[in-house]
């Protein structure tokens, strides 16, 4: 890691950056999709996903190209959206590989959004969580910025992956950070963002200091499943 004080610096450790400024010191972590599912190179400028420090929890960032297909999902901006992987999204999993608890947050161009919080692989225990979510939208770009509350992270998140999807039935394209290597695809495989072994190393303590501790969630000490 190479930090200097008072001047901004970036990095490439895999998919990864880290820059640091001054007046506080503070870290931020880039990732940017640059393959498909699959592992091959995107055709367009990829999808930059940001996370910072807040007070409150992780700010997540979005810089993305604009599509605007499939279409806006018609959904109210800055609510909550069922089965909102089906529209133009950018994803963004951060897991327990120990226990297999993990948060799924899905930002829209169009300003909908869909929080799941899950226990086991695609076993969705709660849904439709709250969040503030601005959008900046451009006839070929958007940027989206929300702040991820502490009590939307299952506990010791130790593993991340993040995703993008954009395009119609034949067209629909599925980009993974990090993807499926190409030497264990099967013959007929399909894109499935849920396949936690390819998930990668992730620590709150590059962002936080490395005496910070995850705090507790309310949420995943009862985890009551919705009703």
């Amino acid at each position: 890691m190479h930090i200097i004080l008072g001047v901004v610096m970036k990095f490439k450790c895999s998919d990864s950056f880290l820059n640091t400024t001054h007046r506080p010191i503070k870290i931020l972590m880039d990732f940017k999709i640059e393959h498909t599912w699959d592992g091959f190179p995107v055709t367009h400028e990829p999808v930059l996903v940001r996370l910072s420090p807040s007070d409150r929890g992780v700010m997540m960032e979005v810089s993305a190209p604009f599509f605007n297909d499939p279409p806006d999902p018609l959904g109210e901006p800055g609510k909550p959206f069922n089965e909102l992987w089906d529209y133009e999204v950018v994803e963004a999993f951060f897991l327990n590989d120990r226990t297999e608890q993990y948060l799924e947050v899905e930002l829209c161009p169009h300003g909908q959004h869909l929080v799941l919080l899950l226990s086991g692989r695609r076993n969705v225990w709660k849904q439709g969580l709250a969040l503030s979510f601005q959008v900046s939208r451009g006839e070929t770009k958007w940027e989206g910025k929300t702040c991820l509350p502490w009590c939307y992270f299952p506990p010791n998140v130790t593993k991340f992956n993040s995703f993008a999807v954009h395009g119609s039935k034949d067209k629909r394209h599925y980009e993974a950070l990090y993807p499926v290597p190409q030497h264990e695809l099967q013959q007929g495989q399909k894109p499935d963002f849920h396949l936690l072994e390819y998930f990668k190393p992730f620590n709150f303590n590059t962002l936080f200091g490395e005496e910070w501790k995850q705090p507790e969630s309310d949420l995943w000490l009862i985890e009551k499943p919705d009703i």
